[in-house]
């Protein structure tokens, strides 16, 4: 099998990260859509790719595909993701799904309704630190999770839209940790108390800051932590995260390798001596987007559900927003998908 027909809507920066596999994986590209005809024509030339340059999605689809890659900005991904469902064909998109939950929610309705896949990158997810934590915890390596937190403060000098958003850090980046936290614990979330912030010093218009208290389910408690015009200590993109079960912890941080910490029960001490092991590395073969697009090709070719199809991943989404609403209304919120 392979070959397998691929329409990419979106030919800005994000597609030098997608193109290359597309290519790698033996698929035919069958059109470059973007509003800019010039950046398609560039990006077509550069990968040197046998494929249609079109301004116009209806006419991209006409020429027929097994699936369409959405790059679009978030604010485009529900006419995109619809408009390509409802012409038969399965969709792999970008993070964030959407730009609103109602949006979200009538992408995942018409998924249902077109019996079409539509399945979103969170690329976060194919790295073997990541799935080697998720393992890791499902295999009760620290008993049973009761905590998990996850620390990210970096001092990040955008230019552009990011500086002017309202909620910078919230809706632009942790998507990302949300969906994380999700993937590793095994659980989902019910309700959530959030602080947005912009510190002093913040060269952001909006809050470039949060902290977030999310109750999961089974009991555990999810705490986030971020700050986006940190100048101090800095965690890694990924986040410093700790994650405490009823028999040790678990720790990852600075991108290290994770390791797990059990105490020595039969200590006579107040607080008892630890010891510190390795986590087993999981077998990750394809990584971030390339192992999207393998999940995706999977389902093409063996029928396999792709772990981010829109029915999980809009659990993501809903942390963001709902955190969103908690700040602006400084109320619990409990989270409805």
């Amino acid at each position: 099998m392979g070959g397998e027909r691929v329409i990419v809507v979106g030919a800005g920066g994000i597609s030098n990260a997608w193109l290359p596999h597309l290519k790698s994986e033996g698929l035919e590209v069958v059109a470059v859509v973007d509003l800019n005809r010039e950046t398609a024509e560039r990006q077509v030339a550069k990968y040197k790719l046998d494929a249609a340059v079109e301004t116009d999605l209806d006419a991209a689809l006409a020429r027929g595909c097994d699936f369409v890659i959405d790059l679009t900005v978030p604010e485009a991904h529900c006419e995109v993701t619809c408009k390509a469902l409802e012409a038969g064909c399965h969709v792999l998109g970008e993070k964030p799904m959407a730009a609103s939950m109602d949006e979200a929610r009538r992408m995942v309705q018409t998924a249902e309704r077109t019996g079409r896949m539509y399945m979103v990158s969170q690329s976060r997810r194919w790295e073997v630190h990541h799935e080697s934590v998720r393992q890791a915890v499902a295999a009760e390596a620290i008993g049973q999770l009761t905590t998990v937190n996850c620390d990210f403060y970096l001092g990040a000098h955008f230019t552009g839209f990011r500086v002017e958003m309202p909620s910078p850090l919230i809706l632009d980046m942790a998507i990302h940790h949300f969906d994380m936290a999700r993937m590793m614990s095994g659980k989902d979330p019910l309700a959530v108390y959030a602080h947005e912030f912009n510190p002093a010093g913040s060269w952001y218009a909006g809050d470039a800051a949060a902290s977030c208290i999310f109750e999961m389910t089974d009991g555990v408690v999810f705490t986030y932590c971020g700050s986006w015009c940190a100048e101090g200590y800095q965690t890694s993109w990924n986040g410093d995260w700790q994650l405490i079960g009823s028999d040790g912890g678990l720790r990852y941080a600075q991108d290290a390798p994770p390791t797990v910490v059990h105490p020595d029960e039969g200590s006579q001490e107040f607080i008892y001596p630890r010891s510190e092991t390795p986590v087993e590395p999981a077998d990750v073969p394809a990584a971030t987007m390339l192992g999207a697009l393998r999940e995706m090709l999977s389902f093409l070719r063996e029928g396999r559900r792709p772990q981010t199809e829109c029915h999980d991943n809009i659990k993501s989404l809903a942390m963001v927003f709902a955190a969103m609403e908690s700040s602006r209304k400084r109320e619990r919120i409990e989270i409805r998908v």
